[in-house]
């Protein structure tokens, strides 16, 4: 049994701290309190007194997560006292999420308190908890991609965002579950306590520095290697792994030792997309990777990404996305 204390920093008591407060309930993700609490902890190091964590449960008792892990030490909303800076409510499985959706103290606690806090929101699922208490009307949101659509149905005057790894929409904050409420908290340690703090706590534990908000939860070109059979499983792979080579019909024909009328007609089954398509979504995605990712020249994410040129890459970002490479790349900076 794991002392959910074991996570939290100590901190100065005469220091006055923002209080940030994690909900949890039985059958909640391990992960979403785990990693929030990871990146609020780190922070709490580097600049001692910025936050003082809880973890609270309706009643505070032995909390059973949906892992083998159970969490003690937890402590009952009703403790909480004063006020209020973040609060965040983890996510968890379908039954357990109805369960905390439908539990009339924490509704009521969200509304009466929750309210209260300078920012509210939740990791995966626990959008679903907000929903139940009314804070997501109006609001640009996100959650677990499989749980989008469910969501707008049962909360249809929130502005559901199916692809975002997290929204930050004024003091409502989602994130589309587990390791994105990692993301979600770097962002929020970052608008507290600057770049500089969210640098080290990235450098610590490993992160991306930032991932935007709006990244895509899952690409395209993901999607079409999830629907595709055994036949051209391998060649996908080596098609991600090797956008620069020549992916023209008869090259990829030739590496699957079919025809290339075959192929085409065979890709199109399976994949569920031309070869020609597929390719195209394929390099738009690895060049928007290099755009978050780097601080490479144009030029060289068009050539890395298989575009050959900035004037290639330029083209298909304006007439796929909308928009060049640079606002690209400028919008992420942005959020």
């Amino acid at each position: 049994m794991t002392e959910i204390s074991d996570f939290l920093p100590h901190r100065p008591s005469h220091v006055a701290a923002r209080t940030v407060v994690f909900i949890a309930f039985d059958g909640a993700e391990p992960l979403d309190l785990m990693g929030p609490i990871g990146v609020f902890s780190r922070a709490e190091e580097l600049a001692p007194g910025s936050y003082a964590l809880r973890v609270a449960s309706v009643d505070g008792a032995l909390l059973r997560t949906r892992s083998p892990l159970s969490l003690a030490g937890i402590v009952p909303l009703s403790s909480i006292e004063g006020r209020l800076d973040t609060v965040l409510v983890a996510g968890g499985h379908e039954q357990a999420i109805r369960q905390a959706a439908t539990e009339v103290a924490l509704v009521e606690w969200l509304n009466r308190r929750g309210r209260q806090a300078r920012r509210i929101g939740s990791i995966c699922t626990g959008a679903f908890v907000l929903g139940a208490a009314g804070l997501l009307d109006g609001r640009h949101v996100t959650t677990h991609w499989a749980a989008v659509d469910l969501l707008q149905q049962y909360f249809p005057k929130a502005k559901v965002d199916p692809d975002a790894i997290y929204r930050i929409d004024g003091p409502i904050c989602t994130s589309a579950g587990v390791t994105t409420g990692i993301d979600l908290a770097l962002a929020l340690v970052r608008d507290d306590l600057g770049q500089e703090i969210a640098s080290a706590i990235a450098r610590d534990l490993v992160l991306f520095l930032h991932r935007p908000g709006r990244q895509q939860q899952i690409s395209a070109t993901l999607v079409a290697q999830q629907s595709a059979g055994d036949l051209f499983s391998a060649l996908l792979v080596w098609m991600l792994d090797h956008p620069q080579e020549d992916m023209s019909v008869n090259a990829l024909a030739e590496r699957a030792a079919m025809s290339p009328r075959n192929f085409a007609r065979r890709f199109l089954r399976e994949v569920g997309k031309p070869p020609g398509q597929y390719v195209l979504e394929l390099r738009i995605d690895h060049a928007c990777r290099h755009l978050e990712k780097t601080g490479w020249s144009i030029e060289r994410i068009a050539e890395r990404s298989g575009l050959k040129n900035a004037d290639t890459l330029h083209r298909v970002f304006r007439q796929h996305l909308g928009m060049t490479p640079a606002q690209y790349r400028a919008r992420l900076a942005e959020e």
